[in-house]
């Protein structure tokens, strides 16, 4: 069994550490929970409208603009390149904002995420095409996505654990999980801008010039965002962890780098977490993003119909999160991520088998059972992740397995359904590849402990 966080590494107290700071001052701050929560939400939501709108944008217009091509697979295939290459700069967002937030704190490391995700995505609205630009056009788009996922490499972990540290006892999944429907939230979001903006530009004029609108949109919802997260205070825990370790025994060289302590000590937690979210990872991406290509470029469904559908099924999982987040609270984290697990496994040939049909009722109803499945993987991931690692490791160890599964589940999904619908051109591979995702989350997650009742404060 791997390894329990508690038992050992630099990070918990010496028998010689000072006690903790009082009490009072951790009751007061879990007293300040539902705000945070709220501020995690926030912040979390306009990270993925930013990133939802560089999706969606993606799925539409980007190929043609910044990669003309005769052939529309090969538009295709590099516009989803660039969705992809954010996913490559991810691992380094973990390794900055991971030694920022567990050696500085949870929320330096939040607003400075959150402050390089609007700056790369306003720069994506100011860009020149190609046809303007020629090749700079491109290296720029790709350098901007780089500096996006570098940000993302940094958000989720600061988020579900600020909101998660501060929580009270036996809540600790209900408040995490609340940041959880930022991404949800932010396609919401995301679709209200584009929609009525494709509407009113028309398909011609948003491929021309309105795609660039919801990009420059992002820099009223980060000024906002930024004012919401500097006025909530730093996570008890890591203060507590913090004034530990200032009194613990000098640390042992290479301590002071949470990535290299993590792969010494918890190598095994880090994968198996990595492997019990990536199913959850492919099942989100390829229906939020690559479907929206995929219905109307390959299977001539209207675009608004994919839109429709997709959104239809996000506000689904964000109505049942909270309750799921509540019931793992109560039960544990593994019966109800188990579940959704199987739940996936089992529903995700039908579900993409539905595109076949371009029947808008039955795809919206599909991808509603598809994402209230994911529902059931995803609300609870934000407590299980962060439980399995120590205070002083939390934020580079559940920021490592969560983005790794987002990178090697959701941001390669879209080029890999690209390469196998070239090959076999039926969404039913959509459906064995998802599902055999889903299947390795479910042999990871049985491989893993229950974490509800672990001690978080060390």
């Amino acid at each position: 069994m791997p390894e329990s966080p508690s038992k050992t590494g630099p990070e918990t107290a010496g028998p010689g550490a000072a006690a903790s700071p009082p009490s009072a001052e951790k009751t007061a701050a879990r007293t300040e929970a539902p705000r945070v929560a709220a501020a995690s939400l926030v912040g979390t939501t306009i990270e993925y409208y930013d990133f939802a709108v560089y999706g969606t944008a993606s799925a539409l217009v980007l190929g043609p603009a910044f990669f003309p091509s005769g052939n529309p697979t090969v538009s295709s295939l590099a516009a989803f390149l660039t969705f992809a290459a954010a996913f490559l700069s991810r691992p380094l967002g973990v390794v900055l904002f991971g030694t920022i937030g567990d050696r500085l704190g949870r929320r330096q490391a939040l607003v400075a995420s959150l402050l390089l995700m609007g700056v790369a995505t306003v720069g994506v609205g100011l860009l020149p095409t190609y046809e303007t630009a020629g090749l700079l056009a491109p290296v720029l788009l790709v350098t901007l996505r780089l500096l996006q996922g570098l940000s993302m490499g940094g958000e989720w972990g600061g988020a579900v654990l600020l909101a998660a540290e501060h929580a009270p006892p036996g809540r600790r999944a209900l408040y995490a999980s609340v940041p959880q429907a930022g991404p949800s939230l932010g396609f919401l979001l995301s679709s209200a801008v584009i929609l009525p903006t494709l509407h009113i530009a028309g398909r011609d004029g948003f491929a021309d010039w309105a795609w660039r609108i919801p990009f420059l949109l992002s820099t009223v919802l980060v000024v906002i965002g930024l004012w919401v997260r500097t006025t909530v205070s730093e996570s008890p825990v890591f203060r507590d962890a913090a004034h530990r370790t200032a009194q613990a025994p000098a640390p042992a060289p290479g301590s002071r780098f949470p990535l290299a302590t993590l792969l010494k000590r918890y190598p095994g937690r880090l994968l198996l977490g990595t492997g019990a979210a990536i199913g959850g990872s492919a099942v989100y991406y390829l229906t939020i993003v690559y479907s929206l290509s995929y219905g109307p470029k390959q299977l001539g469904i209207p675009q608004n119909t994919m839109l429709t559908a997709a959104s239809i099924g996000a506000a689904a999982g964000i109505a049942i999160t909270l309750p799921v987040a509540r019931l793992s609270d109560r039960i544990g984290r593994r019966p109800v991520m188990l579940t959704g697990a199987v739940g996936c496994v089992l529903w995700a040939v039908p579900m993409y088998a539905s595109l076949s049909s371009r029947d808008p009722w039955l795809i919206t109803g599909a991808y509603t059972v598809g994402l209230m499945l994911l529902a059931l993987m995803f609300s609870p991931v934000a407590a299980f992740l962060p439980e399995l690692f120590p205070a002083r490791l939390r934020y580079t160890g559940a920021s490592a397995a969560f983005i790794l599964a987002n990178t090697l589940g959701g941001g390669f999904a879209p080029l890999v359904a690209t390469w196998l619908n070239s090959r076999w051109d039926s969404p039913l591979v959509l459906g064995f590849y998802t599902g055999g995702l889903c299947l390795l989350s479910l042999l990871c997650l049985l491989a893993l402990p229950e974490t509800r009742d672990h001690e978080f404060d060390t």
